[in-house]
């Protein structure tokens, strides 16, 4: 009888167990947005209608000479954050809170934003922030949705990431209007942000959308020259009959090396390896066959690479990204790849040389900005003195650059190029850096002695002293200046970089607040509250400048750049 007494007893015990079990499950769940069914993965992904990777290339790499990822194991990199050490006083305890503070009103902007997307544009690539109507500007693919992905996961808006992620997986790359698509816009922003809420979040049906998207980005190769065009046009794609630009931006072609690279890691497919491989090899062969030995022409000759022909050299607009991909493709490699420090210490001892410059000011700041050159006919090279904000990145390049390759007057020229962006900021009345600004530079034959009288104002504007002019006034609510401050606390750990930051954040806000959201403004130089909206929000607002502003307010282990490296877009991805 014994047995079967037991057997009563036995089934209590497992009922008991059982209901214990999914007691505390579902505490958990309370606490853990992420384990909340309200929060749940819900994606049920759906397969776009075409699929890309059944067509045949015209032009394939044979398969015994496609190139494969570089293998060993990752090397030990230099350490590029700054050791951090936690303040347990009374005052470390309040600086936490301050920042804690900042961190929220950033988030509370990002919401704003996001809300009003949700509200009157979901699915659309972009909404108007003062009129509340739409835009599709890069293929109907909700541009916004995908590049705030990774925003959505780091401030911990899980509730929105997971509907996001359920839009984004019913996402059709074949459903558009379009006959073609920008082939670097589509990569950064929609293969990027898939890609690194992918590594974030590791939700399968983000992978399958970014191996869709990237077949379709992969027939861009399919030229004679294996090179790809600026734009994507899909029956030509479909039918192998691209063909490379003879006078395209060198940073529409030469940007895409980490999104592939990753694809690459993530898959195990080679062929999206050897595609960017290959203009990596191009880069190397051509890098010392240009007027300016060093840098590319900011326009490229993709079929006959006669790259002597082109006489601008830039940091800015259309090439901008070319450069900064050197060290953080090394990155993304392991440092199994040499070429990268190749390009990017021969590339820099070129634009120290010839691009940066120190403008004339006021209060005689010790500042660079990166300028334009022109190489003549006749071999003069010739400096525009201008500013755009769009180099401002060129600071948080040279710091992660100084750091990786152990350069430590990299990260000096780093925190000087970022103090001019943020000295430009600082000088206008609305707090604001101009798109495009002109400056008065500092010759090696003279002091650099503060004159007056060279800054009359050639435009009809009234300007600050110190700016030449404001030749494009607007802010279209780019990410540049803030990525550089954000780097440059990440790699020093100077708490003033936060200061500045909140500075501009403030200025910012009160220069491009709406009803609905944060817009486009078209002159900076007037005070923050009368300014000018133009009801344009693009989407690097949400995913490049206040992510930037939302992380350097945040303990500096939230997306450390010793495990994360971040695209051209701001998206990280996980390094080796």
């Amino acid at each position: 009888m014994a047995p079967l007494l037991r057997r009563p007893v036995r089934l209590f015990i497992i009922v008991s167990s059982i209901l214990v079990f999914y007691t505390l499950l579902n505490l958990r769940s309370a606490r853990d947005p992420a384990a909340n069914p309200k929060s749940a993965p819900r994606s049920n992904y759906v397969k776009s209608s075409f699929d890309w990777s059944t067509i045949t290339e015209k032009n394939p790499v044979p398969a015994s000479e496609l190139r494969s990822l570089p293998k060993g194991a990752p090397r030990k990199l230099p350490a590029v954050q700054h050791r951090f050490r936690t303040d347990q006083s009374p005052a470390g305890k309040a600086r936490r809170q301050v920042l804690a503070d900042r961190r929220d009103e950033v988030r509370d902007a990002f919401v704003k934003s996001w809300k009003s997307y949700r509200r009157y544009a979901w699915m659309s690539d972009e909404v108007t922030p003062i009129t509340g109507s739409t835009k599709d500007n890069f293929g109907g693919w909700a541009a916004t949705l995908v590049d705030s992905l990774d925003s959505l996961w780091i401030m911990d808006l899980k509730d929105y990431f997971y509907e996001a992620v359920a839009a984004t997986s019913r996402i059709d790359w074949s459903d558009t209007k379009e006959t073609a698509c920008n082939w670097f816009e589509t990569t950064i922003r929609h293969q990027g942000g898939l890609l690194s809420a992918y590594d974030l979040s590791h939700e399968p049906a983000l992978l399958r959308k970014a191996v869709e998207l990237g077949d379709m980005l992969y027939m861009a190769f399919d030229t004679p020259t294996r090179m790809p065009p600026f734009w994507l046009d899909f029956d030509l794609a479909k039918t192998g009959r691209l063909r490379a630009g003879t006078r395209d931006p060198s940073a529409s072609t030469t940007s895409s090396s980490l999104e592939f690279t990753r694809l690459a890691q993530l898959t195990g497919e080679s062929k999206y390896y050897d595609a960017i491989d290959r203009i990596t090899e191009m880069l190397d062969r051509t890098q010392n066959a240009t007027r300016l030995p060093g840098m590319w022409p900011t326009f490229l000759d993709l079929r006959h690479f006669g790259f002597d022909l082109e006489e601008g050299f830039t940091l800015g607009a259309l090439a901008d990204s070319l450069y900064e991909m050197f060290p953080k493709t090394y990155a993304l490699l392991g440092g199994l790849e040499p070429v990268y420090e190749k390009l990017y210490r021969a590339a820099m001892e070129t634009i120290i040389t010839h691009v940066l410059f120190r403008p004339k000011l006021p209060d005689h700041a010790d500042v660079l900005v990166p300028g334009n050159v022109w190489v003549r006919d006749s071999g003069r090279i010739d400096l525009q003195p201008e500013a755009q904000h769009l180099a401002c990145f060129v600071g948080g390049m040279f710091g992660l650059g100084g750091k990786l390759f152990n350069i430590p007057e990299h990260v000096q020229i780093g925190e000087k190029v970022t103090r001019g962006c943020v000295w430009a900021y600082e000088a206008m009345p609305s707090g604001i850096m101009p798109e495009i600004c002109g400056f008065v530079p500092c010759t090696a034959e003279e002091a650099c002695l503060w004159e007056a009288e060279t800054f009359s104002d050639r435009h009809g504007r009234k300007l600050p002293k110190g700016f030449e002019n404001a030749r494009d006034p607007r802010y279209i609510l780019r990410p540049e200046a803030i990525e550089s401050v954000f780097y440059m606390y990440r790699i020093t750990g100077k708490t003033e970089y936060q200061e500045m930051a909140w500075q501009m954040f403030q200025s910012i806000k009160k220069a491009t607040e709406t009803e609905l959201a944060f817009s486009a403004i078209e002159d900076v130089t007037v005070d923050g509250e009368k300014t000018e909206k133009s009801d344009s929000m693009e989407s690097f607002w949400l995913s490049e400048t206040l992510k930037y502003f939302y992380l350097i307010f945040s303990p500096p282990d939230l997306i450390s750049l010793d495990e994360y490296v971040f695209n051209t877009e701001a998206h990280p991805y996980k390094r080796p």
